[in-house]
């Protein structure tokens, strides 16, 4: 029988992207000037409020209040009527010394013993159901607040959007779990107050609702339409006549961001995953270093289950890890092929032989990926997976030369070779 599944996005300016974006800049500023730099950063934004706190051990000093800042004004925050201003808000600062029993568990005479900063199990997933093996309705979700934020900051369009958005999309499947249609978009986007009773001579809730008219019809006629435009044929194909969109349900949505909802680092993990499918180990990524295999790990566990599916090894793969703190190796690693295995091998011989392909020690995972440069902030919004991998040149205050760093290192096809070899195909 088919089944509706669905999944759901936040926007740059969701208060909790906000915290995210401000710890993995932190985080990036440290290893600019540091590499080694050990950093678990969290953040929480409120009505003229951010507080930074974490424990950090490195050579480098940064001002934490100035990319604190940045990062909000960055965002779209850059007004005090959004009650909340980063040029103007409160910074409070409670960052102190990593524990030393933590990182006697990390640092090894031989960097290859590094051990695991954490117990705990981490998950990679992949499905071959979009190019870019996540699944389509996380895609979907993506893509429409990505865009709306284009549109935002083209300020040609829409101009009276706000930096808080979310979006859900539901997707009906088979029972072989193809994606059949899209069922139901969900859009709810912040906006000016710009329908007044001063302005049109109507009562407050007639202004309400004539601006739910005017943002639903936006949505339908500009959003959906370039959204459309950027998605492969087979894709556009699923949406239908009968689509239902719903687009700021609660009929209106002026205060969001920090002054409508505290936000804090690593609440928005499903997000920052998969949208649901697969698993998740519970574990948070921004802010964290990648001695943290909460992160290191799930982009390493990523990794295999992307090669895995583009070598033709399964449709779906699921990557399970888990260490032991201090513990250079893994205590396990599991692939779970859902039944859809392509290589006549039982999911049990399928991890054996992944095991002998991928070095899954925190240091080796470190060096394959490239995890220590400042290559963080760009993963705190609309995913960690289904990125495209690029190389960028980045600049930091205070330092003589530009960093060239590759982003999303795991979301490469290069590992497609050795897995061929190791299964036959």
């Amino acid at each position: 029988m088919n089944y509706l599944f669905t999944s759901e996005s936040v926007s740059e300016g969701h208060p909790d992207k906000v915290a995210d974006q401000i710890s993995d800049a932190v985080l990036d500023e440290f290893l600019a000037r540091d590499p080694q730099s050990k950093v678990a950063c969290e953040t929480l934004v409120t009505t003229g409020q951010i507080v930074v706190a974490g424990e950090v051990r490195s050579e480098a000093y940064i001002d934490i209040m100035r990319v604190a800042r940045e990062v909000a004004c960055h965002v779209g925050y850059d007004r005090s009527e959004l009650g909340f201003d980063g040029a103007s808000c409160g910074v409070l600062l409670a960052v102190h010394e990593q524990s030393p029993d933590i990182n006697r568990g990390v640092d090894r005479a031989q960097a290859e013993e590094q051990g695991a900063g954490d117990q705990g199990m981490m998950f990679g997933y992949a499905t071959n159901e979009t190019p870019l093996y996540i699944p389509l309705t996380l895609a979907l979700s993506h893509a429409l607040l990505k865009e709306l934020a284009v549109i935002r900051r083209e300020g040609v369009d829409m101009t009276y959007l706000r930096p808080d958005s979310k979006s859900q999309v539901t997707v009906e499947y088979s029972e072989d779990g193809k994606p059949l249609r899209v069922d139901t978009i969900v859009i709810s986007t912040q906006h000016d107050e710009f329908v007044t009773p001063a302005s049109a001579g109507l009562t407050q809730d007639e202004c309400d609702a004539r601006m739910q008219q005017i943002i639903d019809r936006d949505v339908r006629d500009i959003l959906l339409p370039r959204v459309k435009k950027l998605l492969p044929d087979d894709i556009k194909a699923l949406f239908g006549e009968d689509v239902k969109i719903l687009v700021n349900p609660t009929g209106k949505f002026v205060v969001g961001g920090p002054n409508g909802d505290t936000g804090l680092t690593g609440r928005k993990i499903i997000v920052d995953t998969y949208g649901g499918h697969g698993a998740h180990g519970g574990g948070a990524f921004s802010g964290k270093d990648p001695s943290k295999v909460d992160r290191s790990a799930a982009y390493a566990a990523r990794h295999i289950a992307k090669n895995l599916v583009a070598a033709g090894v399964a449709d779906r793969a699921l990557v399970q890890v888990a260490y032991a703190i201090g513990v250079a190796e893994p205590v396990s690693l599991c692939v779970n092929t859902y039944g859809t295995g392509k290589v006549g091998l039982s999911d049990g011989e399928i991890s054996r032989r992944v095991s002998q392909i991928f070095d899954m020690r925190p240091h080796s995972i470190e060096q394959r990926l490239k995890l220590r440069a400042p290559i963080y902030r760009e993963t705190s919004t609309y995913g960690h997976m289904g990125r495209t991998p690029r190389t960028v040149v980045k600049t930091f205050p205070g330092l003589d030369k530009p960093c060239e760093v590759e982003l999303f290192t795991w979301e490469k096809l290069d590992a497609v070779d050795a897995v061929k070899a190791a299964f036959g195909l």
